[in-house]
């Protein structure tokens, strides 16, 4: 695994300076949106896992006839609902620890770097000197996240996260340290250019 500041370097212009580079906190994390995420996707679990058994229980009670064929397209309906529900339940936070390990930040003179990308890498830049709407959300222990332009009006209830595969809907530095030392840092880049 390589660090912030290599895989930075290798993205940066000739006439740009590296400031900082960071990465958001790794391993599994609950996040305030689990309050609504969390008793969901027990509700949707729950239920598909109890319609694939029952499902598959009618269809070993079915006779072995043309009429057990029919029977078996319930559990197949079925089985989309519960890949979701066991994606909800568990599978999500695997997904999302994962993908912040391969996420990478940076501010340079000119500009903010997000890289992240599970199976291929995107790189996203943000020109400093164009980029107005800045906010910053901090915690006690000075973890924080900031956010680049408005936040999506479904940030509330799903956060920063999104499906597999799915960019995060709104460009930001998440969970990183030190965060207003680095959102200060960013103002006063803007500031000089």
């Amino acid at each position: 695994m390589q660090d912030a500041h290599t895989v930075m370097r290798s993205q940066i212009g000739k006439n740009e300076q590296l400031l900082w580079s960071g990465q958001p906190r790794q391993g599994i994390v609950f996040r305030s949106n689990e309050i609504f995420l969390i008793p969901f996707s027990l509700l949707w679990g729950g239920f598909a896992i109890f319609w694939e058994a029952a499902a598959l229980a009618m269809t070993w009670k079915v006779p072995k006839d043309g009429a057990g064929a029919a029977a078996l397209i319930f559990p197949i309906f079925g089985l989309p609902f519960v890949l979701i529900g066991l994606y909800l339940i568990f599978g999500r936070f695997i997904v999302d620890a994962k993908r912040r390990v391969k996420t990478h930040y940076g501010v340079t003179n000119q500009r903010i770097i997000i890289i992240t990308g599970l199976m291929t890498q995107h790189v996203k830049s943000l020109n400093l000197r164009t980029l107005s709407d800045i906010s910053l959300s901090e915690k006690p222990d000075r973890t924080g996240t900031i956010t680049f332009g408005p936040a999506s009006p479904f940030a509330g209830c799903f956060g920063n996260t999104s499906w597999p595969g799915m960019p995060v809907t709104t460009p930001a530095f998440e969970m990183i340290q030190d965060a207003k030392k680095v959102y200060d840092l960013i103002r006063d880049v803007q500031s000089k250019t």
